[in-house]
């Protein structure tokens, strides 16, 4: 029996740690506030998120960090993006130097534009860093429906470990060595939702959304080349998996985000409407500084920046996107098979 601790009481984080108690390992769910601890062990509920699912008895949750951190032997990280670094300066003091993580979250920091490997690095140098992502909303891992999603590090055997550790009846775990393909299709497939969101309220049809998402893709190709992503990584779960599991679903809180923008709410309205966190909000500022800054273009993205923290109307950013230059849809030297012969 493995004894694993997951930090984070959100829907994922509490989706995640019911999965390990049922699939039979000591499960242990650290949460920031003593009183949602107390209730979660009381009652076998979280009070805040996935409020009608019964929790395994199996599972102990505690808001002491010590406590959660000392009794097991692998890490899971669920906390927001934006939050990591600071957890992880908390948390190093009660791990060993080349603990054992995996991280859940999906985004960029703002303050550096970092993705969360890189976070980990400089604040847990030493660890054996791994992340798990593809489509895999919480609402339904938690009502035991089938999810396949991804598990990658860069460190051999790691990929498989947590392979070993997550999988189960109806979750499946398929493995990688590509860390930032996972990494970077988990986190703009969030805003790529987000557009999506805004065009379903906004009523511009299916031929919209089918396209948006497909060029939604491009963008993520497109960064993820630039950051030495593997292609195939980006076509797979964590990339076009993600995406699409985000961009159609009613489940999805950054597509929900985009509908409440879409229908006229601010965005902090949006957001705390939502009452969790939609990481494409954030995500989306760090994107666009980094593309600008390494000269990259991301269409998509930069509309959705401007939506948000410009309050330029969607309808003047679908103009502007159709006024763009004509081009292909392929780069003029990208061709089937990698060689250069083609037919004209």
């Amino acid at each position: 029996m493995i004894k694993i601790t997951v930090y984070g009481a959100g829907s994922w984080g509490t989706a995640a740690a019911d999965l390990l108690a049922r699939g039979g390992h000591q499960a242990t769910l650290w949460c920031r506030r003593p009183e949602q601890a107390r209730a979660m062990n009381a009652t076998g509920r979280n009070p805040d998120y996935l409020k009608g699912t019964d929790l395994s008895p199996a599972l102990s949750v505690t808001a002491d960090l010590e406590e959660a951190a000392v009794s097991s032997h692998y890490h899971v990280i669920a906390v927001p993006t934006q939050s990591v670094r600071e957890f992880l300066s908390r948390a190093a003091g009660h791990w060993p130097r080349d603990v054992r993580v995996c991280n859940l979250a999906k985004g960029i920091e703002i303050a550096t534009g970092d993705r969360i490997s890189q976070v980990v690095a400089e604040a847990l140098p030493g660890s054996r860093y791994s992340v798990l992502s593809g489509p895999s909303h919480a609402e339904e891992v938690a009502e035991g429906k089938p999810a396949a999603v991804v598990a990658a590090s860069s460190i051999p055997g790691e990929a498989e470990l947590w392979q070993g550790i997550f999988s189960g009846k109806l979750f499946r775990v398929y493995t990688s060595g590509d860390v930032i393909g996972v990494e970077t299709g988990g986190a703009v497939k969030n805003v790529i939702a987000i557009a999506a969101g805004i065009a379903a309220s906004r009523e511009m049809g299916h031929n919209a959304l089918a396209a948006l998402v497909c060029r939604g893709l491009a963008e993520v190709m497109r960064l993820g080349a630039k950051l030495g992503a593997h292609p195939l990584t980006l076509a797979g779960l964590a990339g076009v998996g993600d995406l699409m599991v985000t961009c159609f679903s009613g489940l999805s809180r950054n597509f929900r985000l985009g509908l409440a923008v879409g229908g006229g709410m601010a965005l902090t309205e949006a957001l705390d409407s939502l009452g969790q966190v939609a990481e494409g909000a954030y995500t989306v500022d760090a994107l666009v500084r980094n593309a600008r800054k390494i000269g990259l273009e991301l269409p998509l993205t930069e509309a959705v920046h401007r939506i948000l923290y410009e309050g330029v109307s969607p309808e003047s950013m679908v103009e502007s996107l159709f006024d763009r230059e004509l081009k292909p849809e392929l780069p003029p030297d990208i061709y089937w098979g990698g060689g250069t012969n083609r037919d004209d």
